[in-house]
């Protein structure tokens, strides 16, 4: 059976030295999602949630949606402590959000 995901906006970070080279002026932080915001999903994006932070993550959201667990080859999340958890980011190499995918009960 099909689970949802809790999305939790972790971080949203800023990368000053790659945007002062590349960046638009006065560029900050993502303007759309805030640290600490909440959102669940299962197979689709969530209203509110950004579109590209979606498509950076859609597919550990539906793997943790249909059961996935030990996927992480013991080299990125420590399942033992954190089943059933994904740390993830989006896909703006300037300001990435960094987002916890997690599977719950809901």
């Amino acid at each position: 059976m099909m689970k949802k995901c809790k999305l939790t906006v972790l971080k949203t970070t800023f990368q000053e030295d790659l945007a002062k080279e590349y960046g638009i002026p006065h560029l900050g932080k993502c303007p759309l999602m805030e640290e600490g915001e909440v959102f669940y999903a299962d197979y689709a994006k969530p209203e509110g949630f950004c579109d590209e932070a979606w498509k950076a993550i859609y597919q550990y959201v539906f793997a943790l949606a249909h059961g996935a667990d030990d996927w992480y080859f013991d080299d990125w999340i420590d399942t033992k402590k954190h089943k059933g958890v994904a740390i993830c980011s989006c896909n703006d190499g300037l300001r990435p959000v960094i987002i916890k995918v997690e599977r719950v009960d809901k």
